[in-house]
């Protein structure tokens, strides 16, 4: 049935982007090791635009616990450390100059446990928009089968599909919150 197809292909490519937003989401909570993404969503002002970082220098990690930024104009090393302040990564910029640095201290036993109670939560929320999509694709699957589209059978089908799918995906979510887990927990 060509329409369900469509409706398992609508279903999959919606719960894939999910997938990748609580990945996305995933990469901005801090670890103990220094990450790039960390700085992904963090804009300067440069010449009155707003410029991603890496748009504006050159971003590396020579260490596991430091980030350092080396703008491609020694004016804008004051609009970085600026920008750095004013985010939510709680982290305090060292400025010498010619380079800033990003010293990421080991996280606490508290501040991991926080972390992984939030990575929880983040996999929680993609779980509620996957079962939101799946009733979707449930409610499309029961329209056809009353329009006489599909018959009762094909629809009892699509349905126990739209499962196997929904269930593929809620564990690839419990594999990818605790892969995070450890991350975190990882000392």
């Amino acid at each position: 049935m060509q329409e369900l197809e469509s409706i398992y292909k609508d279903t999959r490519d919606k719960m894939d982007k999910t997938i990748e937003a609580l990945r996305k989401e995933l990469m901005k909570i801090r670890t103990g090791k220094a990450n790039i993404s960390l700085l992904e969503d963090i804009t300067v002002d440069y010449y009155g635009q707003p410029s991603p970082l890496n748009h504006v220098g050159t971003i590396s990690v020579p260490e596991a616990r430091l980030i350092l930024i080396n703008p491609w104009e020694k004016n804008l090393l004051q609009f970085i450390e600026k920008a750095i302040l004013a985010s939510d990564l709680g982290i305090t910029p060292q400025n010498d100059g010619n380079v800033i640095r990003l010293a990421f201290p080991p996280l606490t036993e508290d501040r991991r446990k926080d972390l992984g109670r939030l990575v929880k939560k983040h996999g929680e929320e993609v779980k509620i928009s996957v079962r939101n999509i799946r009733r979707t694709a449930n409610d499309d699957i029961k329209k056809l089968e009353k329009d006489s589209i599909i018959s009762e059978d094909n629809s009892k089908d699509g349905l126990d599909e739209i499962q196997e799918i929904t269930d593929e995906f809620a564990k690839k979510i419990d594999e990818i919150v605790d892969n995070k887990e450890k991350e975190i927990m990882e000392i």
